[in-house]
């Protein structure tokens, strides 16, 4: 699942190809959108909120995607091969005279009124890399369930948006405590959405991301993709396991799997 700098960086790419032109072809695949066509107006903007995706169009409307597991949009020029997968997984079409947006496999993708994003954005907590960002807020909200595994508690976007499975596992590392130490018991609390906002910060121009000091491809991570090889930092094998998602609707706990090491995070 994309994680909050991975959306950042294709909302801007998405603004770049899109934002201030007409559009000049639209086609939602989706039962309830099949018959809007949005052509001729002009899209005012791309922005992100979390892992969400909110393309604002002239007259007031919004259409509103979230990737989830594996979702895409892939930006073409006006000859190029469209490459993002076969026809039938193709769910949105933006099209203007210079470039093309196709959304691959989207799960979530509506239109409503801009005015009333709040209907799908408005239950998520401060954004990491939004205007909106409040450490004060994001740490109330990370704490209000002092028994909730710090791990489950750093995943609920409620709580603070845009973290997912990698930065999970390197967070709960660099904190040097296990995923499932209870969030009240973790000292220093606040370093939890510091430490957060500094790495997505870091990563979010970048194709690669790192949470180490090395760029090296094999070393770019702590622990995430390391299940059974050597902690960087002690040596011990880097352990997985599954770990209960943070919403209904996220993906279930053999998608979401941990990795940590037993010896930097010790059990609770």
């Amino acid at each position: 699942m994309p994680e909050g700098d991975t959306v950042w960086r294709l909302a801007q790419r998405l603004d770049d190809a899109l934002a201030d032109s007409p559009l000049t072809r639209c086609d939602l695949r989706v039962p309830r959108l099949a018959t809007v066509d949005l052509t001729g107006r002009a899209v005012r903007e791309v922005v992100p909120r979390g892992k969400h995706l909110l393309t604002r169009i002239e007259g007031g409307l919004t259409l509103h995607s979230h990737l989830r597991m594996d979702g895409a949009w892939k930006i073409y020029g006006p000859h190029e091969r469209w490459r993002g997968g076969p026809a039938h997984q193709i769910r949105a079409i933006l099209g203007t005279a210079e470039h093309t947006a196709v959304g691959y496999r989207l799960p979530v993708l509506d239109l409503l009124r801009t005015a009333e994003e709040s209907r799908v954005v408005g239950h998520l907590g401060p954004d990491l890399l939004g205007p909106d960002w409040d450490p004060a807020e994001a740490l109330r909200r990370l704490l209000a369930d002092p028994a909730r595994p710090l791990g489950d508690a750093l995943l609920d976007q409620r709580n603070l948006a845009g973290i997912g499975n990698v930065y999970k596992s390197e967070l709960c590392f660099l904190l040097r405590a296990s995923p499932w130490l209870p969030v009240g018991e973790l000292p220093g609390p606040e370093r939890a959405p510091a430490l957060a906002k500094k790495l997505l910060e870091a990563n979010k121009r970048r194709p690669a991301r790192i949470t180490t000091p090395s760029a090296r491809p094999d070393r770019r991570l702590w622990v995430y993709g390391r299940g059974g090889r050597p902690c960087p930092r002690c040596g011990t094998p880097v352990r997985t396991s599954g770990q209960e998602p943070a919403a209904a609707q996220g993906p279930s706990a053999d998608e979401r799997v941990t990795y940590w090491c037993p010896v930097c995070q010790p059990a609770p």
